[in-house]
């Protein structure tokens, strides 16, 4: 199978490449390397046997200098949902990146009868009934209250994929919530084998170290560092949850969807994520760090940050219904895999994401 990936250098995008390369696939990827660390992925992923072009998937002539393929896996975007909104990057790019992009590749998917398999995420769920969620505190971390009366689509077990996608959802989420209804489109309309995979927060080790992307690896890599950490919003507490995915458990799924394209357009989108199994709280993540390093004080702030939400966590019954998947690696393992990365690059945090 000729698979090509958008995003080949960042952390998902290179994580897939190598990994459906060691499955025997004929993979090729590109990337405008414009997001520090990126470039870092070159090396590794020639040795895996993935051929690599540099190009700017805003850019429809740049999608020309790449190989046709069967497959095209979306994993390029601006993944944080303070974009557009933070003063470092525009909303307009924010579109042309995560919107504009899809379109082109979706394109390309015309011109070359390929497949579509489209990297979403939990983000296009609406953030007012998930900000007004009645939640309590359980060991350090949010959870919804037993008593209370949910929100449809939403249970103990996480957000299923009929939970609300009204706005607002942020800038980024739109893009993303677009971006899938695009897809689908351009599959039902030119007969095109289009999937739309949301997902919940991926992390492991090599990930990029942000706050607002990479929360996971930051905090571990910061804590090693004894860089300065703050919990922020919600008291001040740290309660807030997520839960937690790494990217190589998508591979067995998406080789299922490459060789299922005829699958039924009202099953074409689900949610893969860790689930409640793998919720943590940043309260809970800091004990774990503190086991693993010694202690640190973290500081505080109440103040509330855009688009923040108590607890977040998808639920995955759908995937396993439809494809039998779950979750592979427990969040445990992602932790020490983040750790021990951290551990064997003191200057990660410099290398990929400069303060």
């Amino acid at each position: 199978m000729r698979i090509l990936i958008s995003g080949v250098c960042g952390f998902v995008g290179s994580t897939l490449a190598r990994e459906l390369a060691a499955r025997g696939h004929t993979v090729s990827g590109f990337d405008n390397f414009i997001r520090p660390g990126s470039e870092m992925n070159r090396a590794a992923l020639k040795k895996a046997g993935v051929s690599l072009f540099h190009a700017d998937l805003r850019a429809p002539s740049d999608l020309e200098t790449v190989p046709a393929a069967d497959w095209v896996i979306d994993a390029a975007a601006n993944p944080s949902v303070l974009a557009g909104v933070d003063g470092r990057t525009s909303s307009r790019q924010l579109v042309e990146h995560n919107l504009g992009g899809t379109v082109n590749l979706l394109e390309f998917c015309k011109t070359h009868r390929a497949g579509f398999v489209l990297l979403s995420t939990s983000r296009v769920y609406a953030i007012t009934p998930l900000a007004e969620l009645p939640v309590e505190v359980n060991d350090g971390a949010f959870r919804p209250k037993p008593e209370a009366e949910l929100p449809p689509g939403l249970s103990p077990a996480g957000v299923r994929e009929t939970f609300s996608t009204q706005a607002p959802v942020s800038l980024y989420g739109a893009t993303k919530l677009a971006s899938e209804a695009i897809a689908l489109e351009y599959g039902e309309t030119f007969g095109l084998p289009v999937f739309v995979n949301r997902c919940g927060v991926l992390a492991g080790a090599g990930q990029f170290g942000r706050a607002d992307q990479g929360i996971f690896s930051f905090w571990i890599n910061s804590w090693r560092a004894q860089q300065p950490l703050k919990y922020i919003g919600f008291g001040g507490h740290g309660h807030q949850v997520r839960d937690c995915l790494h990217p190589r458990d998508l591979v067995p799924l998406i080789e299922k969807q490459l060789a299922a394209p005829k699958f039924a357009a009202a099953d074409r989108i689900a949610n893969f994520a860790g689930g409640a199994g793998s919720a943590i709280s940043l309260r809970q993540l800091s004990d774990w760090c503190t086991a693993r390093f010694g202690p640190q004080a973290v500081a505080t702030d109440s103040a509330p940050r855009p688009f923040d939400l108590p607890w977040v966590v998808l639920d995955s019954a759908k995937a396993d219904r439809l494809w039998g998947w779950r979750p592979a690696t427990p969040v445990g393992a992602v932790l020490d895999e983040i750790a021990v990365h951290a551990e064997q690059n003191p200057a990660w945090l410099e290398r990929s994401a400069p303060f």
